[in-house]
């Protein structure tokens, strides 16, 4: 998997309060509980570095690796 897949595993693993290992790379986020409220952090942080990227992409595939293509 990619280097922006992993490092997006463990950002989101860290707002469910999960291990990284726990979520698999094409999971459902919504499934494992990433509601539109850390969906939205998430794009906060994104766009502060420098990523545009808007919910609708997001919400279209939750899945990160759906993720890491868009943010590749």
């Amino acid at each position: 998997m990619s280097e922006t897949a992993v490092r997006l595993r463990a950002e989101i693993a860290e707002l469910l309060y999960l291990d990284p290992e726990e979520l698999g790379f094409e999971e459902n986020l919504i499934d494992a509980g990433l509601d539109s409220i850390r969906v939205m952090t998430l794009i906060e942080r994104w766009r502060r570095e420098g990523v545009e990227v808007g919910f609708p992409d997001l919400a279209e595939k939750p899945t990160i690796a759906a993720w890491a293509e868009l943010l590749g």
